[in-house]
């Protein structure tokens, strides 16, 4: 398992290296993931740009990024895989400290390496980040309250839709 995560970590940072230099204004890299799905692998590549991506842009950055991964020497894909390129959707991840920052005033989701308060899973609204502090305004219940989290206990965070 820790051999695959590895291996799965250095494609990403392959790909990271071969493509953004790529990845031109208006477009932004959100993601790159690398996983198995039933039988097939897929390289899955988020992308957004202001006003959405359309299917003419997940087209033309398909295009434009599937070359530049079949030049990555020696080929660091141990199987054939499926390239994806999309958008990330409304649930996009906020995996910088850069994509927190432009998600404050936006309701987001954070799951815990360790629990605060009890809670491993949070929803709220991102109120401030201060690079090391991320503050929350959720729901208990019925009443709202405040959070501060280290940011280095966060394992993952995302925006997320409230219901």
């Amino acid at each position: 398992m820790c051999k695959e995560v590895t291996t799965i970590t250095s494609i990403i940072e392959l790909v990271t290296n071969a493509i953004v230099p790529a990845i031109k204004d208006p477009f932004e890299l959100i993601d790159i993931e690398y996983e198995k799905m039933r039988t097939d692998y897929v390289l899955r590549v988020l992308i957004d740009k202001p006003g959405g991506i359309t299917v003419e842009d997940t087209s033309l950055l398909s295009e434009t990024i599937s070359p530049l991964l079949d030049n990555i020497k020696p080929d660091p894909f141990p199987e054939q895989y499926i390239l994806e390129v999309s958008s990330p959707g409304l649930e996009r991840p906020l995996k910088t400290k850069e994509s927190l920052l432009k998600a404050i005033n936006q309701y987001i989701n954070v799951s815990l390496y360790q629990a605060i308060d009890k809670m491993k899973v949070i929803e709220g609204v991102l109120t401030d980040f201060d690079g090391e502090t991320l503050t929350l305004n959720y729901i208990d219940k019925t009443r709202k309250k405040t959070i501060t989290i280290p940011y280095k206990v966060v394992a993952k965070a995302r925006l997320a839709v409230k219901l």
